[in-house]
């Protein structure tokens, strides 16, 4: 590609902060929950690049077909790719389409098509942006990009701090996991962490169902406690994982669910799943199968009786289940595993989300 930005470039980063910045100059948009892309358009040639530098045409035919035709032809964009699924953005579905068949690839794209929420222009023509203030980099996108369609959208953005911090309370329950602020004035740093991000901090009391051993030891330390909540059909479903413990709490740990073991595959819920440590035929969550995902880790687990509670911190949901590891925060001994569901999480879809992505659709 014979562009003034050329591939690969590393995006933007941001810097995790809990609170939103004081005083001017903050530029606030919802923080997607997708797969980053830099997306590049020289003529004909079409590229969807991953955060690490990887190309994604051949999962999205899709939005290859739509950008070619919808982008001016020399144009450089940081975006957003997204699944989106009844009210709200599924990541989980979004991982699906990083399929090795090509005929999986094709079907999904039909199945689950993607789209592109953009927030960031790099190249306009032969024009460099990157040393370009945001504030004008962004009336520039919206210029560009005024006629663009679903399934392509640009971000909302705002320098209303009142407004940034309503999208932090209510956009958790379209998927979106929090508010970005960009100085207005700042320039595009490629793989430096200038903007800043707030992200949610949610608290659940979850049944405490199994354990693993740490990597690094004999069988002397925890490494991660199995989570689970139970659905609305009483059914305890594997839900993620607690970890990021002290070495000194994961040998502490061994000794506290000690008695937890005994007689632990009695009743227990994951029984199957604990004899057999493979993939569960009825497509429920397993605790203990390797996928594409695990990278060959050993994912083996110990079962525990379902009795305890401990409350963590987490961030938001992918689906049925935490995004991200959970962080142990105490034990309830006070509370019973049968009060451990779903109900604790439900949030409302915003409907800015629906607005957005509705038409076209």
């Amino acid at each position: 590609m014979d562009l003034p930005v050329r591939p690969p470039v590393l995006p933007m980063l941001a810097k995790r902060v809990a609170e939103m910045p004081q005083g001017e100059g903050w530029i606030f948009e919802p923080k997607w929950d997708g797969f980053r892309a830099l997306i590049f358009r020289d003529g004909p040639e079409i590229l969807i690049q991953s955060r690490d530098e990887k190309p994604l045409n051949r999962y999205f035919p899709e939005l290859v077909e739509v950008l070619a035709a919808a982008l001016p032809p020399r144009i450089v964009l940081d975006s957003e790719v997204v699944v989106v699924q009844g009210q709200g953005l599924d990541f989980e579905v979004l991982q699906m389409r990083l399929h090795p068949a090509a005929s999986r690839v094709k079907r999904l794209a039909t199945e689950i098509p993607a789209s592109v929420v953009f927030f960031d222009l790099l190249c306009d023509g032969d024009r460099d942006l990157r040393g370009v203030p945001f504030r004008q980099r962004r009336a520039l996108l919206e210029e560009r990009l005024a006629g663009v369609t679903a399934p392509l959208h640009i971000t909302p953005a705002t320098t209303d701090r009142a407004l940034a911090a309503d999208w932090f309370k209510r956009f958790e329950g379209a998927g979106l996991d929090g508010v970005m602020a960009k100085p207005a004035e700042g320039g595009y740093e490629p793989n430096k962490r200038v903007m800043l991000k707030i992200k949610h901090a949610r608290e659940c009391d979850c049944v405490v169902a199994g354990f693993r051993w740490h990597a690094r030891g004999d069988r002397d330390a925890v490494g991660s406690l199995l989570l689970g909540l139970y659905d609305e059909q009483g059914r305890l479903q594997h839900v993620g994982v607690a970890a990021s413990f002290t070495d000194a709490k994961r040998r502490e740990l061994v000794e506290y669910l000690a008695p937890y073991r005994e007689n632990a595959l009695v009743d227990h819920p994951w029984q199957e799943w604990a004899e057999a440590q493979h993939p569960d035929a009825t497509g429920r969550r397993v605790p203990g199968v390797k996928s594409r995902w695990s990278q060959g880790k050993d994912l083996s687990w110990e079962p525990l009786r379902a009795e305890l509670v401990a409350e963590v911190g987490y961030e938001h949901m992918q689906g049925s289940r935490f995004r991200h590891t959970a962080h142990f925060r105490r034990w309830r001994d006070d509370k019973r595993p049968a009060e451990c569901t779903y109900a604790q999480l439900e949030v409302i879809a915003p409907h800015e989300l629906a607005r957005i992505f509705s038409a076209g659709r």
